[in-house]
């Protein structure tokens, strides 16, 4: 077990994983206690190396929506704003506060990413 310093030690690695979980593995077998330390190099690389945006509030929004099988209206009784819903899946109004707090209580979607929309 070393640590991942590239790409090709990344793939190798992946590959490991990958043959690992296809196998019956036994608790405290050392199969396992593999599974366990690459998952961590792996998820240590994946976090230096591939950097991820957080997305868009509105994308977030629709994302979640179709998630949960909601609704326009659906949406507009969780923010109490009927007419306001196209306005903010089409970009024209920002949410409130009190939008993003129902927003984020409802369908649970994180507050860093609904403020953005503020």
């Amino acid at each position: 077990m070393k640590p991942i310093k590239n790409e090709v030690d990344y793939e190798i690695s992946l590959e490991r994983a990958f043959k690992l979980i296809q196998m019956d593995l036994k608790d405290n077998s050392n199969e396992l206690d593999e599974l366990e330390t690459i998952s961590i190099l792996i998820e240590d690389y994946e976090k230096k190396n591939y950097i991820m945006e957080a997305p868009d509030p509105v994308e977030a929004i629709k994302f979640r929506m179709e998630q949960m099988n909601l609704s326009k209206k659906d949406l507009s009784e969780i923010l109490g704003y009927k007419s306001r819903v196209p306005e903010i899946l089409n970009r024209k109004r920002k949410l409130s506060l009190e939008m993003i707090s129902k927003l984020n209580e409802k369908l649970g979607i994180s507050l860093d990413i609904l403020i953005k929309a503020y």
